[in-house]
């Protein structure tokens, strides 16, 4: 009955709700969560005036701001927590489903959903540094939309409130999603290894859930190992992406020929092509750079800065450098391989056999090795998310937090050995549920971010427009 139940919610989250008529008789599926998502993503897109556009240097400029509580994270390191749980296997194998389900054309409409969705994760994230609260067992702050969803019903009731029940929804689905992904992320690190390697699943997880223990169980060792292995994976793996596109820069035309041909259905001659390559764009963009879920909010809420906005600024960065960077990589390093190479493979058998294609044997070495930290700092990210849930549900002390982190070590267990499409559900449901409790918040909180937006380039116009002394 309760797989029943699940299932019901995630086709009603995930699946078409509404059907728009095509020219050639077609229709197009949209789901719940696009229509919740893009429109947001337009919406504050204009009320921003093209954040992610004019504001793009502000955004690099951010990362450079000093921390002065050793315990709190710099901006850099907010966002080195945010863009590990980003950049995961949705950059690897979801892109390539992606494309695989629509085509070259879906890459485009990634692209143009990271742009807009660069403006939602910006004002998402401000909230949370307006609301962010003293951590007292890990030192720092914390935060997050349970804490801004919480602080707008007091505001609007006019008085304290020990729990809100949208808040403790909120952080009950994230914790739910959580513990989803992190079956989804054993599974799918396990099976890389063995495609890789031949090694049994077995040694892989037990590897796998040893490393991640001794990390998460400390108290503050979770930052500084993505500190080492984020930015050096992204850099890598950007990389061995430009190598390959300079060992085919003479068919690097053909590849964005083909993008932008494909993304308005130039090239789709069956009926509903257009509305395949459309949705897995989307659809692949929303899921990668999770902007309106309300996650990356519980690193951004842990940065110290001296504006909020600066941590909205570098979230926004954080959706770019997720979509147009990374998820561009893998559809390069697909794209540029012959078709006859790839044709009848679908997921990581897919990717190792363009990488195979390129780089040889270490190519197919080199994906299962990225997936693996691409996976395993997804891990480390989400469960640094899972603080700030918990502590709103069952207050500050270690034995809750610690519960947590032992069930999320366990699911990665369970998922190494089995896939459980129930729980990989589950999980989808529970970022679906984040995303509506969340979007439903930030268009009347969102003015407040907008106002932090102004005072900020009110502030910068002045600083301009100082005399030199």
């Amino acid at each position: 009955m309760m797989v029943d139940l699940i299932e019901k919610i995630y086709s009603f989250l995930w699946g078409d709700l509404v059907y728009i008529p095509l020219p050639g008789g077609s229709t197009l599926g949209i789901s719940l969560l696009i229509i919740l998502l893009i429109p947001a993503g337009i919406y504050f897109t204009i009320r921003t005036r093209f954040l992610p556009i004019r504001l793009f240097p502000d955004m690099v400029r951010a990362l450079v701001e000093k921390k002065k509580d050793k315990n709190s994270l710099s901006s850099f390191q907010a966002l080195v927590v945010s863009t590990a749980t980003r950049v995961g296997m949705g950059n690897l194998v979801g892109v390539v489903a992606a494309i695989s389900a629509g085509g070259a054309g879906a890459v485009f409409w990634m692209w143009v959903t990271a742009l807009i969705g660069s403006s939602t994760a910006f004002i998402e994230a401000t909230l949370a540094q307006l609301y962010k609260e003293k951590d007292p067992l890990y030192g720092g702050y914390r935060g997050g939309p349970a804490y801004y969803i919480h602080a707008y019903v007091e505001e609007k009731q006019k008085k304290k409130r020990n729990k809100v029940v949208i808040s403790v929804l909120f952080a009950i689905s994230g914790l739910i999603c959580w513990c989803g992904i992190s079956q989804v992320i054993s599974n799918s690190v396990v099976s890389s290894f063995k495609n890789a390697f031949s090694i049994p699943p077995i040694y892989t997880t037990v590897v796998l859930v040893a490393v991640a223990a001794v990390i998460v169980l400390r108290k503050n060792a979770t930052v500084k190992v993505l500190d080492m292995i984020v930015p050096i994976m992204a850099v890598v793996y950007f990389a061995i992406t430009i190598l390959i596109i300079v060992m085919n820069i003479g068919s690097l035309p053909g590849v964005f020929a083909r993008i932008f041909q494909e993304a308005f259905g130039f090239r789709q001659v069956a009926a509903g092509g257009f509305g395949a390559v459309l949705m897995n764009g989307i659809k692949r963009g929303l899921f990668s750079n999770e902007a309106g879920s309300g996650s990356a909010p519980c690193a951004a809420a842990a940065a110290e800065c001296d504006q909020p906005v600066k941590a909205g600024l570098v979230q926004a960065l954080g959706v770019f450098i997720d979509t147009i960077v990374i998820c561009s990589c893998t559809a390069m390093i697909m794209l540029l391989a012959p078709e006859e190479k790839v044709a009848g493979l679908s997921g990581m058998d897919l990717l190792q056999a363009a990488m195979e294609h390129h780089l040889g044997r270490f190519g197919v070495v080199f994906i299962a090795a990225t997936l693996f930290l691409f996976s395993f700092s997804t891990f480390l990210g989400i469960l640094f998310y899972a603080r700030s849930n918990v502590a709103y549900l069952f207050g500050d002390n270690w034995i809750s937090q610690t519960a947590y982190k032992i069930i999320a070590l366990f699911m990665l267990f369970i998922g190494g050995l089995a896939a459980y499409t129930f729980v990989w559900d589950l999980g989808d449901v529970g970022i679906g549920l984040m995303t509506i409790f969340n979007i439903i918040i930030l268009y009347p909180q969102g003015e407040k971010a907008l106002k932090e937006l102004k005072k900020y380039e009110e502030s910068k116009k002045h600083r301009k427009e100082r005399p030199e002394k």
